[in-house]
């Protein structure tokens, strides 16, 4: 028999074979289950974390846009906006540049009035429509159309549910701005025709904004053919930031450029010193699996030291009984790693399916906890689970490659 092949038999052996110390193999087994319960619940917290911002972040750039263009200082709105649009267009990497307009109003339906935002854009046919009117509740674009002299406009779901809004209905639009006359400002009422609901998935946006046409909003607000945003959506969000800068650059000294990165800077730090804090803490069962495995093999040892005494008379060498010990504690590292990899992604899958832990969108932005299990995290989780395991049976190796046969063998 090779040598390595001798040594993984007697590790097996001793691992899987009665032993006359019921104690030894019952450490051996909560060592196991100690190393599965570590790596399932490393599994679905990264999976925990994953899922939030994974989720969020979705919900984040479907409501908003990955870089905008406004002014520094607010004044009169952007004059040159079609231009601008189309420069920005041309950048590198950008797959959209349409312009945009927005302010507080006051939605009356028939069952209440709602403060909101409303928001003007290019129609269908002029510009990419954007992400959260791709996921429509009720209506169609087809009704994108002024029908007898309503112009249409398209509500976040909770904000239609909240004013009693539904898709055909008159919803009045007031603007805290007014119309300037020479008597002063006159409160003016709009009148729109909702052409539609849209989910985006994020509770504050439905709760609160409503598409229209840019036309449509300068009028409600008092305004000329101005904007106060450029929106771009970019193929890879990832470089957001060297997209405003070049866009930055274009626009001239009196506009500047933000992306959704540096929006939610704060957000998606938490996000990332939760990832880490969780990784920290629950990595801790980890380490009592080690001790687990430390405790196991320094038990082992103590148990074979006339069987390791026996082995180094027949020839076998210290490093040979070293790596029988560390072979040994490894193939419980291997067993409890498959074990806890195999339950943690069932637990992950079945958690999500059927989501079992619901949450409050209105605090959350979602209605339940996501689980997203990603293979890179299984990996690394895998590794350090192993090497964690190994490192457990480095000094038990040692103290049993140095056992002396004739000491050992003395009063046998």
């Amino acid at each position: 028999m090779p040598a390595r092949g001798f040594e993984f038999f007697v590790a097996l052996r001793y691992l899987v074979a009665p032993r006359k110390q019921a104690g030894v193999s019952v450490i051996t087994v909560f060592s196991m289950l100690a190393v599965a319960l570590g790596v399932i619940a490393l599994i679905v917290a990264m999976a925990i974390t994953n899922g939030f911002r994974n989720t969020l972040q979705d919900k984040l750039l479907g409501a908003t846009p990955h870089v905008v263009v406004m002014e520094k200082e607010p004044s009169t709105g952007i004059e040159d906006w079609r231009e601008l649009s189309k420069k920005f267009a041309a950048l590198p990497g950008v797959k959209s540049a349409a312009p945009a307009l927005y302010g507080p109003v006051m939605f009356t339906g028939p069952l209440q009035a709602a403060g909101g935002y409303v928001k003007g854009i290019l129609p269908p046919d002029q510009a990419e429509v954007p992400e959260a009117l791709r996921r429509l509740k009720s209506g169609a674009f087809k009704d994108w159309k002024e029908v007898n002299g309503y112009p249409p406009i398209i509500l976040g779901w909770r904000l239609a549910q909240r004013t009693g809004m539904l898709a055909g209905s008159i919803l009045r639009v007031m603007s805290p701005q007014g119309e300037m006359t020479p008597l002063g400002t006159k409160m003016v009422e709009y009148r729109f025709r909702v052409a539609g609901t849209f989910d985006s998935g994020f509770y504050d946006f439905d709760n609160q904004w409503a598409f229209t046409s840019l036309e449509a909003v300068q009028k409600v607000l008092s305004l000329p053919d101005v904007v106060n945003a450029v929106e771009m959506n970019i193929a890879n969000i990832y470089t957001a930031g060297a997209t405003a800068k070049q866009a930055e650059a274009l626009a001239g000294p009196k506009l500047g450029a933000t992306h959704w990165i540096e929006q939610n800077k704060q957000f998606l730090s938490a996000l990332r010193m939760e990832r880490v804090v969780t990784f920290i803490v629950i990595g801790m069962l980890l380490m009592i699996a080690a001790l687990n495995i430390f405790t196991s093999l320094v038990m082992a040892v103590m148990e074979k030291q006339r069987d390791i005494a026996i082995l180094i008379a027949m020839g076998a060498t210290q490093p040979q009984v070293s790596r029988i010990f560390i072979l040994q504690g490894v193939l419980i590292g291997i067993a409890g790693t498959a074990v806890g990899v195999l339950a943690g992604h069932l637990v992950c899958f079945l958690a999500n399916r059927y989501r079992w832990i619901e949450l409050d969108d209105a605090v959350y932005s979602i209605s339940f906890i996501p689980f997203e299990p990603r293979a890179i995290d299984t990996l690394w989780i895998v590794a350090v689970a192993l090497a964690i395991s190994f490192f457990a049976t480095i000094y038990p190796a040692r103290a049993a490659s140095r056992i002396a046969p004739a000491v050992a063998l003395r009063y046998e």
